[in-house]
């Protein structure tokens, strides 16, 4: 990194720092005490299960829980690429997921939100590798889900995590 890299990297974290800005995790910043405090609801099936593992792996394993994460979660499948022999070739996977966030003490709604994308995957080749390219987009896609779960949260934990 150049001398010059070097001043404006150090130039823009200044100017940042002047407005208020102060990282998520870091002391003080709004998400410090996020780690740990929220209880994710009990997955139902294997969305559910790659959903909470993710949310886990990100936020922490509940310690003292003060908030508990309800979800629900829908899929739906697409075929979007067709042969001239009407043979599908693509899929498209997407996902949506609604969630609440409640605070134990008082079941006062804190946060809630709605997060969607998609996946997709390939089905030439053999059946087992379509199946299991299928099974790997529907992990993808949870994890995708549950990364943009987390982001709201980070983004909002200022007005509702004292």
């Amino acid at each position: 990194m150049s001398s010059s890299d070097r001043r404006s990297f150090l130039l823009a974290a200044l100017a940042l720092a002047g407005c208020g800005f102060r990282p998520a995790y870091g002391p003080g910043g709004p998400a410090e005490k996020l780690q740990g405090s929220i209880r994710v609801e009990d997955p139902t099936d294997k969305n559910g299960f790659d959903l909470v593992e993710r949310l886990e792996e990100r936020i922490g394993r509940p310690e003292a829980p003060r908030f508990d994460l309800r979800y629900r979660i829908s899929t739906s499948i697409d075929s979007v690429g067709i042969t001239p022999s009407d043979s599908i070739t693509r899929y498209n996977l997407t996902g949506r997921i609604e969630f609440t966030l409640v605070e134990r003490a008082s079941g006062e709604v804190v946060q809630s939100g709605t997060v969607s994308n998609f996946t997709s995957w390939s089905a030439t080749g053999s059946t087992v590798a379509a199946l299991v390219a299928e099974e790997d987009a529907k992990y993808r896609l949870m994890r995708i889900l549950a990364d943009q779960i987390v982001t709201q949260l980070i983004a909002t934990s200022g007005r509702w995590l004292a």
